[in-house]
Parts: C-alpha cells; sequence; structure tokens
C-alpha cells in the first residue's frame, strides 16, 4: 500500500474536477486527480456532452446534405446507419482525452486511475483496475463525480432493446421507431436527433408542456418543430410499465395507451455518483438522488470536503460545471466565493435553443413594463446564404429604461449568439441598453446581426405607443 498526500484532492476528472484541480495547481497548491475511467474527461467527455454534441453535428450535416438539391442530383441514396454516424461522431473523443492529459501534465497535476471511497474526513482509498489498493491524505477533497442516468428498479435495462443516455451510444442497431421517455433537455435533444436521421419518434413528457422553464415562445416553437420534423409529443403521461421481447418494446402507459416500438430510450433525470465514496465512513449523506447539499462556497456540512458539478444537482451544465470548479478552489485558497448566476441555457435540438435572463411570464407576474424585439432568421441575409430559415431572436427590455431584461434564440448557432446579450446584460447602467445593439456596426452578413435587427423591431414597438 502507497501513500500519497496531497494540499487537494479532486474525486472525479470531467469539466468541474479538472477546472478546479488545475485552478489550484496553478495557485501552487500540491494536487491529484483521481478518475475511475482508464483515461481523463469524465462522463462528459465519453458518455455525455461530448459525444451526443458530436453525434447532433454528424446528423446536422446530413440534414442539411438531403435539404441541398445539388446533392440530391447525386443521386446518392445510401442509407447511414445509426453505428455507422456514432463512429463518425465518435472521433472526437480521443482528441478530447489527449486535450485534457496534456491540462493536467504542463499544471503537474497527479492523475491517479481507479475507484475512490472514503476512510476519513482527510483520507481516501483508491483501488486500482489491478486490484491494490493505496492510501490518499490530502486537507482539502473536492467531490466531482459527475452523474449518472436515473434507472428505476422496475426497468430491465440489461435488456438489448431498453437504453438509457449513456447506453445509447453503444447502440449497434437501426431502429425505425424509437420512444423516448422523459421529455427533460436530454430527451428533446435525442428526440430531434434520432428524428433528424429518418427514424420515427414518440416523445413521452410526464408535463403539460416542453421545458417549461424556457419562455413560451420559444417552448411553443420546439413542440412545432419537433412534430414538423416527425416527432410525436405526447404531454401529461407517466408510464406504469415496459414489456420487451426479442423484436420489440411495448410501453404501458398509466392512462391506458400501449406504444409499441423497436426500443427506447429512458430520458428521465440523473442521481449523483455518490453511491460508492462510502460518505457514511465521514458522516455525510446524500439526497435520494445521490446529490450533495453545499453552502454559497460549494462546501458541503464538513470544514474540508466540497462538491462541485453534477454531484450538487442544479444547473448540471458543463459551462457551470467549469465556473463551479474555479470557484471552489478559489475559496479553498482564500478568495471571495458565491454560488454562480446568471448561466446561459444551452439545449441543443435541431435547431439549438439558448437564453439568459428572465422569460416573458416572470416579468408579467413581477409586473415589470417590458416590450418584446424580435428578429426572424428567414428574414436576414446570413440565414437565407446558408439555409437556415428557422428560428428567431427575442430580446425583453424595460419599456422605460431600455435595459435588456432577456435574451431568448431559437434556431441555428443559438447558444453562440446568446453571449453577446449575456455580455450586454452584464453591463451597469446605461451600458445594459437595447440602444447598444442600435449604435454598433455588426458584420454584414452575420447571424449576430439579428441583435440589430431584434433592437429596431423592440424600438419600433415603443415609437408607436
Amino acid at each position: 500500500m502507497v501513500d500519497y498526500m496531497y494540499d487537494v484532492l479532486v474525486i472525479g476528472s470531467g469539466p468541474s474536477g479538472e477546472s478546479s484541480a488545475i485552478a489550484a495547481a496553478k495557485a501552487g497548491k500540491r494536487v491529484g486527480i483521481i478518475e475511475n475511467r482508464t483515461v481523463v474527461g469524465g462522463s462528459c467527455a465519453h458518455k455525455g456532452t461530448i459525444p451526443s454534441k458530436s453525434l447532433r453535428h454528424v446528423v446536422k450535416q446530413i440534414i442539411h446534405f438531403k435539404a441541398n438539391s445539388l446533392f440530391r442530383e447525386l443521386g446518392d441514396t445510401r442509407r447511414l446507419t445509426f453505428p455507422r454516424v456514432l463512429e463518425s461522431a465518435a472521433r472526437v473523443i480521443p482528441r478530447q482525452v489527449e486535450l485534457h492529459t496534456n491540462f493536467y501534465v504542463r499544471n503537474r497535476v497527479s492523475v491517479h486511475i481507479g475507484d475512490a471511497s472514503f476512510v476519513s474526513v482527510h483520507e481516501v482509498e483508491l483501488v486500482a483496475p489491478d486490484g491494490a489498493k493505496e492510501i490518499i491524505t490530502a486537507q482539502d477533497i473536492i467531490i466531482a463525480t459527475g452523474s449518472r442516468p436515473y434507472r428505476p428498479d422496475d426497468v430491465d435495462f440489461t435488456h438489448p432493446r431498453i437504453y438509457d443516455s449513456d447506453t445509447i451510444l453503444d447502440m449497434q442497431h437501426t431502429p425505425r421507431h424509437l420512444i423516448v421517455y422523459g421529455a427533460g433537455v436530454i430527451g428533446c435533444e435525442y428526440a430531434s436527433i434520432f428524428s433528424g436521421l429518418g427514424m420515427r419518434v414518440d416523445l413521452i413528457n410526464n408535463r403539460d408542456r416542453l421545458l417549461s422553464f424556457l419562455d413560451d415562445e420559444i417552448s411553443d416553437a420546439l413542440s412545432y418543430h419537433l412534430r414538423d420534423s416527425g416527432v410525436t409529443v405526447r404531454h401529461s403521461e407517466e408510464y406504469e410499465s415496459i414489456e420487451a421481447s426479442e423484436h420489440s418494446v411495448t410501453l404501458h402507459l398509466k392512462s391506458g395507451k400501449r406504444l409499441k416500438a423497436d426500443a427506447i430510450l429512458w430520458c428521465n433525470g440523473r442521481s449523483g455518483n455518490t453511491h460508492t465514496l462510502n460518505l457514511g465512513a465521514i458522516g455525510l449523506k446524500a439526497d435520494h438522488r445521490g446529490n450533495l447539499k453545499v453552502d454559497d462556497c460549494y462546501r458541503t456540512e464538513l470544514e474540508n470536503i466540497y462538491a462541485v458539478g453534477d454531484v450538487i444537482g442544479w444547473p448540471g451544465l458543463a459551462s457551470a460545471s467549469y465556473g463551479q470548479g474555479r470557484a471552489v478552489s478559489g475559496g479553498i485558497l482564500g478568495d471571495v466565493c458565491s454560488k454562480l448566476s446568471n448561466v446561459p441555457t444551452g439545449i441543443y435540438t435541431l435547431p439549438e435553443i439558448s437564453s439568459i435572463g428572465r422569460t416573458e411570464t416572470e416579468l408579467t407576474q413581477a409586473r415589470i413594463p417590458y416590450e418584446v424585439g424580435r428578429a426572424f432568421f428567414k428574414n436576414t441575409a446570413r440565414g437565407q446564404i446558408s439555409g437556415e430559415y428557422v428560428g428567431m431572436l427575442k430580446l425583453l427590455f424595460h419599456v422605460d429604461t431600455l435595459e435588456v431584461l432577456g435574451v431568448h434564440c431559437f434556431g441555428a448557432e443559438a447558444a453562440e449568439i446568446v453571449h453577446i446579450g449575456q455580455a450586454i446584460m452584464s453591463q451597469k447602467g446605461e451600458g445594459n441598453s437595447i440602444q447598444y445593439f442600435l449604435s454598433t456596426t455588426f458584420n454584414y452578413p452575420t447571424m449576430a446581426e439579428a441583435y440589430r435587427v431584434a433592437a429596431l423591431d423592440g424600438m419600433n414597438r415603443i415609437s408607436r405607443k
């Protein structure tokens, strides 16, 4: 048994673990990190953000190819199988592993491969893949173990036709009809991806509308375009049981409906990866979904134990996890620490969605006088050139002060475009005004020019009153 001693030990090498480890190392701390896969990157690089968004990119290229009359003239009607599409999408993963491995090497962060479990508040046992055991000691320990798909006990995920959002990336057949149970962010993303591949998709939502945290107009647009692409969206439904055979799977709903398909993808929530950490040894307890409670500095109930990333629940975004990782290391080093706020939403459906700030419903409930400015992508030169006719940029601003209160985007490059609005919203005083978009020259033709168009539309509404 070999002992190691660090100032800071991080368990998990996903976005939050990586950023916290490197931030501490740059501050001169001796840092170690534990990863239970054979390579670094966490679920983000291997099962979550990177492979799913890479898959989406490939599918988007296929859709554009099929929609372009020039390519249709070539007469190429070969059918792409899902495994073949996956193979193309997976090429990015080794590059990500190499990139992140180099980050640790350059910053002299020691990487340990194996399963971690607590022995005491300062000691962690590491079981290596070959069974060897080590005790690693640290002054401060950061739990950044991420999350995994929630699996109810009465669903047989060992069946070859029942998948979750991790195992779907290993599917080796091409269903003609797929049921997606759960219409959260992940469910909506995969429903649009599989529909883009030409599959018949049933999307089961246990609420009365899609992604109700979004602005109503954006949520309605998503619902419309999913249906327009062939997805059957079923609201206010809950599963009762799943019956699977060699050739098909049948979803029984509490409403009495029975849906039969070639496979089912279960996307109904996630659980924090705390079940193997032996938290009982240090008197720490996770909630029913495996998540840990933390304060504004990401400290748990124990003075030297911290938690960041998906393992603390909302917002569960890779972008937020990077910021949380830097923040927790700053707190350990004595800097002012506070939880992240104003995190933009990025949803990689086809088309994608991104937003920041308040929605129309929230502003109405708060009795704030606001107006709306819209720019439709079909009316922009760049949208017409690139064939991105679907989507719009929506600005919400205060009628009197012209302060930008919310930015909501649906369509091509939404997750990129939203950052312009985010930057203006973060300014103080008159810097946060819709006037910025009117007095600033945007490159032409660009998708970003939609800000000028939306601002003009909004100001026209005020001048007509």
